[in-house]
């Protein structure tokens, strides 16, 4: 496995920089010229341009005037990237890259808020709210906060400390808060009062792992409150409706995995140990309801298709970070990611965005798909070097 993960990773490598960092995105209909005109401002064309450019297996986008472009969390995911390259090559180019995704994403951030914050490159329509292009969202913004902490670890440079710190000021100044003595929750962005768990622990996610470094006992309390919201909700079998406003309670997979993976983090940093056997359960339902027996990626918990390759990335992150906490993780998580190398990368590097029953959708998404698996093989690297420590240790 470990040869073809490096043969997987240099294609990888190999194909986003020659795109310079920038492609398509499957929810960018929007930016087409034409479908934005045709849209005539109505919710219901938005969405239809939206599913319809995702779903079709064939890419429309130059002729509609789509251009490639940079995408904030995808360029948030490669820099966590580089970081964790850097770490286990040692290889100074990877610092150079690191510098150069770090000025990017200082430049890209959206302007007017209290602290550093990110959000699309694309109007963004869904059936609960509609998002204009650059509104920042706490999704994108604690992915790219946590990506500047990585850079600081490995670099040691304040300046990304700071950006990571600044972004914490936008989840607690300019987000919405619901909130009672107890229980927090964070807006998925300034403009709307949604409470989607995923998007809510991650932006307590960001906040304890600055409190790692700071101590801000403000970071603390916030980043407690937000995870007791989200496990206050947490089902009898382990599970997590994506939000709680009635139309949107079904369960998938990626994110159920960014709960997983936000819990571990906070635990790590804070030192609260107080929702393990949250953690445990969760994590039993997600290996048990997402996985095929050949490590084949489901993305809801009740059926097969569409396999995504957003599923199998946040599949090989989720169990790379796990392994300790379920005894069949990381048999799993081999499977899984052998069976990601084996049916969807592509010979030029880039990985495919969806397999459904008659057909494979190939277009390679520059977030979507080729951003989250550099991210999540970079991980697995991650998990084959702690495994590797731990053996020689025990010799």
């Amino acid at each position: 496995m470990i040869n073809e993960l490096t043969q997987a990773l240099k294609k990888l490598e190999r194909y986003i920089e020659t795109e310079k960092y920038k492609g398509y995105d499957c929810y960018d209909a929007l930016n087409s010229p034409v479908l934005s005109l045709l849209s005539f401002n109505q919710k219901i064309l938005r969405i239809a341009y939206i599913q319809i450019m995702k779903k079709l297996p064939f890419n429309l986008r130059f002729l509609l005037g789509i251009p490639k472009a940079y995408n904030p969390k995808g360029l948030g995911l490669i820099l966590s990237a580089y970081a964790d390259l850097y770490r286990y090559t040692r290889n100074r180019d990877y610092l150079d890259k690191i510098g150069y995704i770090g000025e990017l994403l200082s430049s890209l951030q959206s302007p007017g808020y209290a602290g550093a914050c990110w959000g699309y490159n694309f109007d963004w329509q869904s059936r609960v709210f509609f998002v204009p292009k650059g509104t920042p969202t706490v999704v994108n913004t604690s992915f790219i906060g946590q990506a500047f902490l990585e850079a600081y670890r490995v670099t040691d440079s304040s300046k990304y400390l700071d950006m990571a710190r600044s972004a914490c000021d936008f989840i607690m100044k300019d987000l919405n808060h619901y909130e009672d003595s107890s229980y927090l929750c964070f807006s998925y962005t300034p403009i709307d009062n949604l409470r989607v768990h995923n998007a809510n622990i991650l932006g307590a996610c960001l906040l304890a792992r600055v409190y790692l470094y700071t101590r801000e006992k403000e970071l603390l309390d916030l980043a407690q409150k937000s995870v007791a919201y989200v496990i206050r909700h947490q089902h009898e079998d382990g599970s997590w409706y994506y939000a709680e406003t009635g139309i949107q309670d079904w369960i998938d997979s990626f994110h159920t995995g960014f709960i997983l993976t936000a819990l571990n983090y906070y635990a790590q940093s804070t030192g609260d140990l107080t929702y393990q056997d949250n953690l445990r359960k969760g994590l039993d339902f997600y290996i048990r309801n997402f996985f095929l027996a050949d490590g084949t990626p489901k993305y809801f918990h009740d059926r097969v298709y569409p396999i995504d390759i957003h599923s199998a990335a946040q599949g090989i992150v989720t169990l790379s970070l796990l392994t300790d906490y379920h005894r069949e993780a990381s048999e799993t998580l081999n499977r899984l990611t052998a069976w990601t190398l084996n049916s969807m990368q592509h010979p030029q590097g880039y990985f495919y965005f969806q397999k459904k029953p008659f057909y494979t959708n190939k277009i390679p998404y520059i977030r979507w798909g080729q951003a989250w698996m550099f991210y999540a093989l970079t991980h697995y690297l991650r998990h084959i070097h702690n495994q590797n420590s731990y053996a020689k240790g025990a010799l």
